[in-house]
């Protein structure tokens, strides 16, 4: 299995060190050449307006929008989600609008307002699962398709539709592995 994680900028490393932990090929990709090959893709935290304008500099915005129509799975995390919505509610950012969501960025403050919550997450077990909030945002929408996977209160912040998953946290950034277990076996269905 392959799995390439979007290197334009972000928490990216991070999201490799924890495929890795799981014995699974991990590639930054750059360039779209880099997109050719892979079994799944991730797209990280980090800021959404580099990361879109980085996407754009390097060709990457219409390789990762076709892969995802052709049913690549892929896994936005943070500005990641972000990206993969069909709708940003308060930016110019322009999505890949391959998943249908409508997301509002920074929903819980500024940098210093970040957190962590412990999340139920069934999918992933009854055991809560360490969600890291930085700058995150939420799903404010969700449309045909579109399974909300974790709440913080009534505020969705993880989904899935098909091969696409999202969450506004940060599972990269704890020690535990489920969240990307989840994702690849996603990928291992897709195989």
């Amino acid at each position: 299995m392959r799995i390439g994680v979007l290197a334009s900028q972000g928490a990216f490393i991070e999201h490799i060190v924890m495929l890795r932990q799981l014995e699974v090929e991990a590639r930054p990709v750059r360039l779209l050449r880099e997109l050719d090959g892979l079994d799944g893709l991730i797209i990280p935290g980090g800021e959404s307006t580099s990361i879109s304008k980085l996407m754009r500099d390097y060709d990457l915005v219409n390789g990762v929008r076709n892969l995802a129509r052709e049913g690549l799975p892929i896994f936005g995390t943070c500005a990641g989600m972000i990206l993969l919505a069909s709708e940003i509610s308060d930016s110019d950012v322009e999505p890949l609008s391959v998943m249908d969501i409508t997301v509002r960025r920074n929903a819980f403050g500024r940098q210093r307002d970040s957190f962590e919550a412990e999340l139920s997450i069934p999918v992933l077990g009854e055991e809560s699962f360490p969600g890291v909030f930085i700058r995150a945002p939420v799903i404010v929408r969700v449309n045909n398709g579109v399974e909300a996977l974790a709440r913080l209160g009534d505020t969705i912040v993880a989904a899935r539709q098909g091969k696409l998953l999202a969450s506004a946290f940060h599972p990269e950034l704890t020690d535990d592995l489920r969240f990307h277990r989840y994702f690849l076996d996603m990928v291992a269905e897709h195989q």
